[in-house]
């Protein structure tokens, strides 16, 4: 099955009180088959763009999908997961590994990078989690 994936992560403040937002729907859009954010606790932006990352690719392995589209307006994750960058921050390097260790779990996937108003839900998702300080599921597939 293959899915397409949203994430976003945002801390307010630089570390500060943080969460991921994550989309997962059918390739088209159109079939929402995971929504939800969750809260991280304080931490920086970057983490919480891999945290997002993280999260979204054990959802999309309970969903069954087998081939990903995955999009994050964070473009240092994006290019540190296909290799253009490395990933020198030591905070950052156990979650780039796991990140790409579960990605390599998959049939086939791919990564890039949207504008942040291409990535309107996932941002919502996340800014949700932040004002509930707690994870937020808006819909999930399998909890039917």
């Amino acid at each position: 099955m293959e899915c397409l994936i949203h994430i976003d992560g945002g801390a307010r403040g630089n570390p500060g009180p943080a969460a991921a937002g994550v989309t997962i729907t059918t390739p088209d859009g159109s079939e929402p088959l995971h929504e939800a954010g969750y809260w991280l606790g304080e931490t920086t932006n970057n983490v919480a763009e891999y945290q997002g990352l993280l999260h979204a690719l054990k959802i999309a392995d309970r969903l069954g999908c087998t081939r990903l589209e995955i999009r994050s307006d964070s473009e240092l994750m994006v290019k540190q997961i296909k290799g253009v960058y490395r990933v020198k921050a030591a905070h950052l390097q156990p979650l780039y590994r796991e990140a790409v260790a579960a990605l390599a779990g998959f049939g086939q996937w791919s990564i890039g990078h949207v504008r942040r108003e291409g990535n309107k839900r996932a941002d919502q998702l996340a800014n949700l989690a932040m004002d509930a300080r707690s994870d937020v599921v808006v819909f999930d597939a399998l909890a039917s």
